[in-house]
């Protein structure tokens, strides 16, 4: 699968986001951190599944209140009340993005070091 230009950028911004959030919560709940990291992450979405594909992804009927719950985290963040707005953030995130942990465990157990540390016993009845 070739990216395009435009969707490199996007998978760019979605990490660099996703770095600043985990930095933002690392460093107490930062709020700028998180700002910043929310502000990236979702502009790198928008860009690696374009602007249709990403309403239709957040307006679906089964994914609005995951919907609700990441657009509130994020306007919680911005508003000063970063732990809250984390907290209530990470519940809308497994609510919209939970169907694809398992697409991203079978590709894990595919990879050569990863894949042998997660079909260790203890550690696959955990996953």
């Amino acid at each position: 699968m070739w990216l395009t230009d435009m969707q490199k950028i996007g998978v760019a911004l979605t990490t660099f986001g996703g770095l600043f959030m985990a930095l933002g919560v690392i460093l107490f709940f930062d709020g700028a951190l998180l700002a910043l990291g929310n502000l990236l992450f979702v502009s790198g979405l928008f860009l690696i599944i374009g602007p249709q594909k990403t309403f239709y992804f957040f307006a679906r009927k089964q994914k609005l209140r995951g919907t609700a719950c990441f657009l509130g985290g994020i306007l919680l963040v911005f508003l000063k009340w970063p732990f809250f707005g984390v907290v209530l953030e990470t519940f809308g995130f497994l609510n919209l993005f939970g169907d694809f942990f398992p697409v991203i465990l079978t590709f894990l157990r595919q990879l050569p070091f990863v894949g042998q540390l997660l079909n260790l016993p203890y550690i696959r009845n955990i996953v």
